[in-house]
């Protein structure tokens, strides 16, 4: 098949008549995938110069055509690294000329969706040698100064500056100098998280002054609306410096911030690290308390957490949410089944509502074996008839409580 044959070909299975849905969608891919194939085969032959436009052209049509083709299966993107693949491979055997091939890589790179040609100058670098790298750089560099300096005050972002951002990050890391790295990022410092990224580049290079000092800047600037993520950063390099006090305070900030399990953890490790996790515990635990309403989902989940089933099961009695009652149940049930057995009823009654009812019953299985083992048959029996008498119009429930008559009246 010759390089025009497969590009009339491939013209043909892109035509979409508006939306491609998802069932469709994999046909679609699959027709393409199969020109793709012929592409390859040009490699074969003498034509693999052929197969260097073709890919080019191929990639720019995908880029169009995603807008119209529900990708949920992710095949756009396969379709995208195959070609790209073929593209890299065409390169190596035909050696093109490298200028030529530096501009197309990178208006492609700067102006496409989806990461077509992403980080190509690291990736075709062998190809584009000494002269092509500096075709690149040249119209990097020109592009490049026409994003303006952000800071926290600043606000959008347009898809242009995102792509020619990760070019010059791309061209600054090939070079393997901190500071040409760092004069790239520095241009964008809009969010916390461009604060962390400096730190990581500094603490890379072992320049841990300089990395801790931007990490501070990032948090006292950011200090209304922080990030996680620089805050932890922060933390461990104070512990590493031996600044605990200030570490435990940024990990104080996080979990009060949003007081959960993850937060509560990152809460202990910290606290330990500074051998002072019996205090931040405590400050912790009334922290939650004062901001329970009815509600000790975190106390309970914390219990668990810490292997206390007596405490979770003490906690859970003023209100939890049912799948960390369950969890409760779980563990109640080894040492005190009645106990469980009532939970594991009360869930099931808690399920019905929602027309859940297999779950329900499951549930209520579960009730009887428990209830039963603690000598509670007939209370059991009675809260089971109070809830047919109930739901006595739910037929699909009777149905299935039915089902399991012999295991819930003990048969």
């Amino acid at each position: 098949m010759t390089a025009s044959v497969i590009r009339t070909a491939f013209q043909r299975a892109m035509r979409t008549r508006g939306f491609v849905p998802y069932a469709e969608a994999g046909s679609w891919a699959a027709g393409i995938d199969s020109v793709i194939t012929s592409v390859e085969r040009l490699l074969t032959t003498s034509e693999a110069e052929a197969a260097i436009a073709l890919c080019e052209s191929a990639l720019k049509s995908l880029s169009k055509a995603i807008h119209h083709v529900d990708d949920s299966d992710g095949n756009f993107q396969e379709l995208r690294d195959r070609l790209e693949h073929i593209h890299h491979r065409a390169c190596q055997q035909c050696a093109p000329n490298a200028i030529a091939l530096a501009k197309r890589l990178f208006a492609i790179e700067l102006r496409s969706d989806f990461d077509i040609f992403d980080r190509a100058a690291a990736r075709y670098a062998d190809i584009l040698g000494p002269a092509g790298m500096a075709a690149y750089r040249k119209l990097a560099e020109a592009e490049w100064t026409k994003v303006p300096p952000r800071d926290h005050r600043s606000k959008g972002i347009g898809r242009d500056h995102f792509r020619i951002t990760r070019i010059m990050e791309t061209l600054a890391k090939l070079t393997g100098d901190v500071e040409q790295i760092v004069a790239v990022l520095r241009r964008d410092l809009s969010h916390p998280y461009d604060y962390l990224q400096i730190a990581e580049a500094y603490r890379d290079a072992g320049r841990m002054d300089a990395s801790v000092y931007w990490a501070e800047q990032g948090v006292q600037i950011f200090s209304q609306r922080p990030d996680s993520r620089l805050q932890q950063f922060l933390a461990h390099e104070y512990h590493r410096l031996g600044r605990h006090q200030e570490a435990m305070h940024l990990a104080w900030a996080i979990f009060a911030d949003r007081p959960c399990l993850e937060t509560y953890g990152q809460l202990e490790k910290h606290a330990r690290q500074a051998e002072a996790w019996p205090i931040w515990r405590e400050k912790a635990i009334a922290e939650i308390r004062k901001r329970a309403e009815r509600d000790n989902t975190l106390l309970v989940e914390i219990a668990l957490h810490e292997g206390d089933a007596d405490w979770a099961w003490t906690e859970a009695q003023a209100g939890c949410s049912a799948h960390v009652l369950f969890k409760v149940a779980e563990q109640r049930q080894r040492t005190h089944p009645g106990d469980a057995g009532r939970v594991y009823l009360s869930l099931a009654q808690r399920e019905i509502p929602s027309s859940r009812y297999e779950g329900a019953v499951q549930l209520l299985v579960k009730a009887a074996a428990l209830m039963a083992e603690a000598g509670q048959r007939d209370d059991f029996a009675e809260q089971l008839d109070k809830l047919r008498t109930k739901y006595k119009l739910k037929r699909n429930l009777i149905r299935e409580i039915e089902c399991y008559r012999k295991v819930l009246y003990f048969e």
